[in-house]
């Protein structure tokens, strides 16, 4: 019986490796995903032209005109931009290599009419400069008036074309020039202010019999999905291989012919070994050049070597469930067209999960990520992204995911195995869920 089966598997493993669409997509995704990463970014940042123009200021408070014009140069922004991104405050002003906008500050009356000057935001030439937007600081933005507890603000309107970078650049500055001014008031030195309220935080290290090596919290919250795409895309991969060729084989009557030679649970093993083995071939490149990586940038121990052994481990328990239905669906039905209302229960069931690895690496050890660990068959995804996790947990909650995934594996073998025996020689209307139950009850 198992040398039917390893000539079945080699028979479909050669076939699949051996094509043209396999070599390309192989070699291709890698480049895509290069492209996407490294060249798409640096498109992006070359073609954001340098904002120029000129921004209209209504100080009614009368002392942050100067100290304005000082936080809107563009030496004063490429100095907030640096400070912002040595002190890693992700998210707060522009993204790197946006270009720093040429700002200049024209002043209005402190009795200026708001309404009459919007209409200068309106009226572009283009022998002149861009009217960008118009600043209106309010009486008490720098002296709060009595009894209440907070200062007064500003309103900014801006033109159409305005995009969110600079908008962003106006707020940081306005935000720096207020702050300065009120300090002055208060007989504050604002710099003096400013190192005293900055502390650094440095990178914390990592110590390891190995040695001390630098923390990479990034890369560290970033790990759990990494796991769930590589799951993700091996199994969907495999399991996507697995039907369309069992509906090709049975639509042309080629399994017919393979059942002469070989048992219908022969066939079945053979081809899930088969696409096994492409999977693993897959994951085994993926995983050995994210290595490479890893080693030519020296951060490869942040890397523990059991969670390669557990991406192995529940990368066969999540196979085996969702490559066995796939492939029993795709016994169960005569053309692809009729696929559509049998797979989505189950791609909703492999999506979840995969887009679940995430959140739940950012908090491995909620009630919600250890409820999830032991709930079949979405435990595999979330286990490994809690292992992959700065907080993995203890070693008896993977075994017993382990096992939970692997008696559900061989559940679903079994029922798999039932549906595809009756399946393969069925022609006509597509089953449903109830029909395929059925079949597994007469078997």
């Amino acid at each position: 019986m198992m040398s039917r089966v390893w000539m079945v598997a080699g028979r479909d493993f050669r076939a699949t490796v051996g094509s043209k669409g396999f070599v390309i997509g192989f070699l291709l995704t890698p480049v895509l995903i290069t492209a996407l990463v490294i060249v798409a970014p640096r498109i992006v940042n070359s073609r954001s032209p340098q904002i120029q123009g000129e921004v209209a200021v209504i100080d009614r408070s009368g002392s942050v005109l100067a100290g304005l014009r000082e936080s809107l140069s563009p030496a004063t922004i490429a100095a907030r931009r640096a400070s912002a991104d040595k002190r890693r405050a992700s998210g707060q002003g522009a993204p790197r290599g946006v270009p720093i906008p040429v700002l200049s500050v024209v002043e209005r009356s402190a009795s200026a009419e708001v309404q009459q000057e919007k209409a200068w935001l309106i009226q572009e030439k283009s022998d002149l400069p861009r009217h960008l937007a118009l600043i209106v600081i309010a009486t008490d933005a720098i002296v709060r008036e009595a009894g209440k507890p907070e200062y007064g603000t500003y309103e900014l309107y801006v033109s159409r074309g305005l995009d969110d970078a600079t908008e962003s650049t106006i707020h940081e500055s306005l935000r720096q020039a207020l702050v300065a001014a009120r300090l002055e008031t208060k007989g504050l030195d604002p710099g003096e202010v400013e190192a005293t309220m900055q502390v650094v935080r440095p990178n914390a290290v990592i110590v390891a019999a190995a040695g001390d090596q630098a923390a990479q919290r990034g890369f560290r919250r970033l790990l759990p999905f990494i796991c769930g795409v590589l799951l993700f895309v091996g199994i969907f991969t495999g399991g996507q291989v697995l039907m369309t060729s069992m509906i090709e084989e049975k639509s042309s009557r080629v399994v017919e012919v393979l059942l002469a030679a070989v048992a219908p649970l022969e066939l079945m093993w053979g081809k899930l070994i088969a696409q096994l083995g492409v999977c693993l071939l897959i994951l085994a490149v993926y995983t050995g050049v994210g290595l490479l990586a890893l080693v030519q940038l020296a951060t490869i121990g942040l890397i523990e070597p059991m969670l390669l052994v557990y991406l192995v481990v529940f990368f066969l328990i999540a196979y085996l469930i969702f490559g066995a239905m796939m492939l029993a669906i795709g016994a169960a039905v005569n053309q692809l067209a009729d696929t559509q209302t049998l797979m989505g229960p189950i791609m909703l069931l492999l999506l979840a999960p995969y887009m679940l690895t995430g959140i739940v690496g950012q908090a491995p050890n909620s009630a919600l990520s250890v409820a999830l660990s032991f709930v079949p068959p979405v435990n595999t995804f979330v286990m490994l992204a809690r292992v992959a996790s700065d907080s993995p947990p203890p070693v008896w909650q993977v075994g017993l995911a382990a096992l939970i995934g692997l008696a559900t594996a061989a559940i679903v073998l079994w029922f798999a195995a039932k549906i595809f025996r009756i399946g393969l020689l069925m022609h006509g209307k597509p089953p449903n869920f109830a029909t395929m139950i059925r079949w597994a009850r007469m078997a």
